[in-house]
């Protein structure tokens, strides 16, 4: 009898030219600090103490990955799991300097391979002003469910995607 290997369990995951690995508390107050300095964070008006205060919190339902382009770090991605029969994206971020390489692209693409014999949905969040956002989720087969007024700012509304997944 095969089992269906337990998603987001290793500490590393390579995905050439770039790697996921498992957040170290130590990354995550300068991941934080340059959340603040790109949108959606910047206009929310997130500190950097908040966020990396949330990044190094303990959670053991959230799996927390940099995104590493050699040594350097490009990124971050959060996975919570399990949610609403499938796994939430909670935070997909890459750093400017490094957007537009397909990355993101890539890091859905390993996240759907992650869950797909186990999970019917994948779900992300994204600010309604981050038309960008949105048209990456779009593309990548995401649907948008529901408009949340004031989820995160009073003032603006979160948008809801949900992906629709073929169990097999």
């Amino acid at each position: 009898m095969s089992t269906i290997p337990l998603p987001f369990a290793a500490d590393v995951y390579p995905l050439p030219p770039f790697t996921l690995r498992t957040l170290p508390p130590s990354e995550a107050e300068p991941i934080g600090a340059r959340l603040t300095t790109m949108d959606p964070w910047k206009r929310l008006g997130y500190s950097a103490m908040a966020l990396g205060r949330s990044l190094a919190n303990p959670d053991p339902a959230l799996n927390r990955f940099a995104v590493h382009d050699a040594n350097e770090t490009i990124g971050i991605v959060c996975i919570r799991f399990p949610w609403l029969r499938g796994p939430y994206l909670e935070l997909l971020a890459i750093f400017p300097e490094a957007q537009g390489r397909g990355t993101g692209q890539a890091i859905l693409t390993w996240l759907e391979e992650q869950v797909r014999l186990g999970s019917s949905n994948i779900w992300a969040l994204t600010s309604e002003f981050n038309l960008r956002a949105r048209a990456f989720y779009q593309t990548a087969g995401f649907v948008e469910i529901a408009s949340l007024p004031g989820l995160v700012a009073s003032g603006t509304s979160e948008i809801l995607l949900r992906k629709t997944l073929v169990i097999g």
